[in-house]
């Protein structure tokens, strides 16, 4: 379907604001020549951008898909540009009024129901949103009528893999992915500048909402003085990360930053920043998002479209550029039924992560239905969406219902918002009112689950999918201890599975062995969001602490809420001082422990570890478990429940069968098993409703924007143009723009490259790009040494994401990667081929490109799975890597690597490196075509290698966007081109 005989090609550059409707670029086709036509450039404040949800006074924007060849005239610029003012909008006809019921108008929405199509009434509510889209900001030149029909016919169109445009409504960041995304906005203002253009070009042209969260560590635990002691740590570590993220509030329009201390990114955008409606110049349309944390999912339990994208994905996007998307499949996930007494939300996500994963829907959104839906909460939705990273969805989707819109009255919602809310959404097709017949609509799959079949579960060691009933627990430890080292298995003999080691904890007798619990975590997104877990979980002390059980005092406990609404509703039930006794104090807002911001663990611990080689276990309530970003030295990592957590924390080991071994002994002497301290859903219920109140989230949201006193206290110039400090080791300018021209390099082959890593399967993003510590003994940390920086102050590899020298050092990195040429030893070295030495990955990377050499990657299934860091593209792009050929690719970093300029391949079905004869030892040739006119996306590219093999991969870029990405060597010099050339 990619011929270039019939293809149209969609790279429309970007109108302004009153390119309200222009001529589609036209595509010239030729057996060897390609040629777009560039359309008009006009500047102008308002027209169709009101109602995209652009404010007039915003700066405009030239530029959104790519061009390819020379500029045209300036007379045929012109004469395009007064052609386009004088066509209207193509749906004018569908803008219809939405009346008050008290009278008046809450503005004007394009009508779905006024196409009078019955194709729209089948769509999944989830299309309807990319559909409302398309028809607003359809001017047939970023966004055409054909685009349009292609959604409406999204049954037909889907299966072909068809392209759309889509424009988000907003953009999210927190500040580990924030500041790179600043960075990288600051350098383009540079590169404007040096290309004689208006560097304030670059600018936000939606809503960018940044909330700092990830930077607080638990350095100090079960502490009163918790909160305070980590974050004046958090200041002191980051306050040149933290001035500059200041600075970008002031220096660019529509950007708010959410300071530290105020609650983790997802949380705070479902009580505060989700508008669900926005309602901008008179013109209603349905809040979207895209946002630069895999997890920005989470906001889809709200029934607003969201999902994560790379930090170079969503910096295009803040400058106006529509994302290129494959119109995806949708996977109708069916609920009925209720879940069963002391069933937790989180054991419901862990069961949906494990289905969803089986059946596989990668790059599909999976929209939720039934009448189960009705018996989930608000929160229970968003867990389950949430965690979509972890079934590899790009959204889980929930449709605004009577749920949603008591919530949105709970947190804080006017009431005269709310019912603009659900009166647009029902005049709009996009309601779900469960007391009405519901017409059947189309799904591309079906799953269904009743709700009652769901057990208490946890999940690991290795992997979030990989779930475990609770019952089965133990006998999977042993298992695990058995079986050979991967995902299940560790490989402990059997002589040394029970030994016992004894330590002195400060003047305590302590022990561990394999399998004891030495962090406890109430952590992360997913579930600090939740009342009815966290509020279980003090349920769970509570118990405890009546019978008499303690938490030893050498597993480090620590709870992290999502917002000051959880510490307020903990407070009112009575329950965290319950927490408190058991160690759980409060320790921090922010993500800490589930992205590896878990701290130290007490020296005698670590020690007793080390020297002995237990495998030891963190437990949290996290979302991501990967081998190496909890903690460097527990090697076992379970996600759980909250009230989950504080019993394996009470047991002090995950080799425990809670049905049938106590939990412990107490203070009568008596045996504790796990009955005795869980909670019924119906004792959850009865706090919940005492216990959390409206006033908590109106309350803590109207402080949110005041700050703290250190926040405040930072001082940050006022300069449009950064000033970049030579001697930091926080904030670097990057080499991306610094030699480039207005002349795109063009497609490239690669020849008689290296293979710099063989992987098997499953290398996440935190193995190429760990957020971690940073080991002693690193290429990163000898950097840092070098330049003064002692080793306490090293942070970590996330909160020095905005220094391209740190993180290319840091690029696979991961203390517990596994690369084959290494023949099962663990660690971030590699085989220099020419010569066999074993080195640092980044030194091997180095000595390659000094010798003038290419390289490749070679890797199995899901390649890039876990978080969206777009450091995982850039850092490999740093190194000098030219293309990753993998049996399959997670979603987001396929589209980070095609937005670095690095060319992803896949293997054809069946075939692999190992069935192929592969050792990476070999050269390699990647024949891919150097004219763009010869490319197309999907295409079959040759491979072949120095001892004679060839065989066939599949070029995944995926759109025609993609390939104007890749002509540019990146979208980031992409849109810089576009920009600097639209001048008139």
């Amino acid at each position: 379907m990619y011929k270039a005989a019939s293809a149209r090609l969609l790279l429309r550059s970007l109108s302004s604001a009153s390119c309200k409707s222009s001529p589609a670029s036209t595509l010239v086709a030729s057996p060897s020549r390609l040629a777009l036509r560039r359309p008009c450039v006009a500047w102008a404040g308002r027209g169709l951008a009101r109602a995209g949800g652009l404010s007039g006074s915003r700066a405009p924007f030239v530029g959104v898909r790519a061009q390819i060849g020379a500029a045209v005239p300036a007379v045929e610029r012109f004469q395009r540009r007064m052609a386009t003012q004088a066509t209207e909008h193509a749906f004018k006809n569908i803008l219809t009024s939405l009346p008050k019921p008290g009278g008046g108008e809450y503005g004007n929405f394009y009508s779905l129901p006024a196409l009078n199509d019955p194709r729209i009434d089948k769509l999944p509510y989830s299309i309807r949103i990319l559909l409302e889209s398309a028809i607003r900001n359809c001017d047939n030149f970023q966004v055409t009528p054909n685009d349009v029909e292609k959604i409406i016919d999204w049954e037909n169109t889907s299966p072909k893999l068809a392209e759309i445009p889509f424009k988000p409504a907003r953009v999210l960041l927190q500040d580990f992915t924030g500041v790179p995304a600043v960075v990288d906005l600051a350098a383009m203002r540079d590169a404007m500048a040096k290309l004689g253009s208006d560097a304030n070009k670059i600018n936000p042209l939606v809503p960018v909402d940044l909330v700092i969260d990830h930077s607080v560590q638990v350095d100090v635990a079960r502490s009163l003085n918790a909160v305070q002691s980590n974050m004046e740590l958090e200041f002191s570590r980051n306050k040149e990360r933290f001035g500059f993220l200041k600075w970008g509030s002031t220096a660019f329009q529509n950007m708010l930053v959410v300071p530290p201390g105020s609650g983790i990114v997802h949380q705070v955008n479902l009580e505060y920043l989700g508008r669900v409606v926005f309602n901008t110049d008179g013109i209603l349309y349905p809040d979207s998002v895209v946002g630069t944390d895999s997890h920005t999912t989470m906001i889809d339990g709200l029934g607003v479209a969201g999902w994560g994208v790379g930090g170079i994905e969503a910096e295009a996007t803040m400058l106006g550029q529509p994302m290129s998307m494959v119109l995806p499949g949708v996977v109708g996930f069916k609920l009925t039924g209720n879940l069963r007494s002391g069933v937790t939300a989180t054991d419901l996500v862990l069961t949906v992560t494990q289905m969803l994963r089986k059946h596989g829907v990668v790059g599909k959104f999976v929209e939720f239905y039934g009448e189960g839906m009705g018996k989930l909460s608000l929160a229970d939705r968003a867990t389950i969406a949430n965690m979509s990273p972890e079934y590899g969805a790009t959204m889980g989707f929930f449709p605004v219902d009577h749920v949603t819109l008591d919530y949105l009255k709970l947190t804080g919602r006017s009431d005269e918002t709310v019912s603009m809310i659900e009166a647009y959404l029902r005049a709009n097709k996009m309601f779900v009112d469960y007391n009405e017949p519901q017409t059947e609509r189309t799904y591309s799959s079906y799953l269904e689950l009743d709700l009652a079949e769901v057990e208490p579960s946890i999940s690991g060691p290795k992997r979030p999918h990989d779930r475990v009933p609770l019952k089965e627990m133990k006998s999977d430890w042993h298992a695990c201890l058995d079986n050979k080292v991967g995902f299940k298995g560790f490989a402990v003999p059997k002589e040394q599975q029970d030994k016992v080691v004894k330590f002195d904890f400060h003047g305590q007798p302590a022990e561990i062995k394999h399998g004891s619990v030495v962090i406890a975590a109430i952590t992360s997104c997913t579930n600090t969001s939740n009342p009815s877990v966290m509020l279980g979980a003090g349920l769970v002390a509570k118990k405890a602490c009546e019978l008499g059980l303690e938490v030893k005092p050498w597993v480090k406990t620590s709870l992290a809420p999502g917002s000051g609404v959880v510490t307020k509703y903990l407070l009112q039930s009575g329950l965290q001082e319950y927490l408190n006794q058991q160690g759980f104090h409060i320790v921090g807002y922010g993500c800490t422990t589930c992205i590896g911001n878990s701290g130290d663990l007490d020296e005698s611990v670590s020690t007793a570890i080390t020297e002995n080689d237990v495998v030891a276990a963190a437990v949290l309530s996290g979302n991501r478990n990967f081998e190496g970003r909890v903690h460097p030295l527990t090697r076992a990592n379970y996600l759980a429940s909250p009230p989950l957590v504080v019993a394996y924390a009470l047991a002090g080991t995950v080799d425990i069968d809670f049905e049938k071994e106590p939990i412990g002994v107490g203070k009568d002497g008596k045996e504790v098993y796990f009955r005795d301290i869980w909670p019924s859903t119906e004792e959850i219920a009865r706090v919940v409703q005492s216990s959390v109140l409206p006033d908590m989230f109106k309350s803590t949201y109207q402080a949110i924007t005041k700050g703290n006193p250190m926040w405040n206290q930072l001082s940050v110039p006022e300069a449009s143009l950064y000033s970049w400090d030579p001697k930091s080791t926080y904030i670097h300018e990057p080499p991306y723009f610094k030699d480039m021209t207005m002349s795109p390099p063009g497609p490239y082959a690669v020849k008689d490259a290296f293979c710099l890593l063989n992987f098997g399967d499953s290398i996440t993003t935190d193995h190429i790009s760990p957020a971690g510590s940073i080991h002693k003994d690193s290429p990163a940390a000898k950097y840092l040494l070098e330049r003064g920086v002692d080793r306490k102050d090293f942070n970590s590899y996330g909160s020095r994401r905005g220094n391209d020298e740190v993180m290319a050092r840091g690029t696979f990195a991961n203390i517990r990667i596994v690369n084959k040429f290494l023949n099962g030893e663990v660690g971030p070295k590699t085989i220099h081929v020419p010569t066999g030495e074993k080195l640092y990955v980044f030194d091997a990377a180095m000595r390659y490109k000094s010798e003038g050499h290419a390289t490749i990657i070679l890797a199995g299934t899901e390649y890039g799975s876990g978080s969206s860091r777009d450091w995982a593209a850039k850092g490999p792009m740093l190194l000098g890597v030219k293309a990753v050929i993998a049996k399959s690719f997670e979603r987001i970093h396929r589209s980070n690597l095609v937005g670095m300029g690095i060319i992803p391949l896949c293997f054809k079905a069946g075939e692999d490196a190992d069935t192929l004869g592969l050792t990476g030892h070999e050269r390699y040739n990647i024949n891919l075509p150097t004219n763009l006119s010869e490319i197309r996306p999907g295409q079959d590219v040759t491979v072949t290698a120095d001892n004679g093999k060839s065989f066939a991969c599949t070029l995944r870029f995926d759109t025609e966007v993609e390939l104007a990405y890749f002509n540019h060597g990146g979208i980031l010099p992409y849109v810089i081109r576009n920009l600097a050339g639209g001048q008139n």
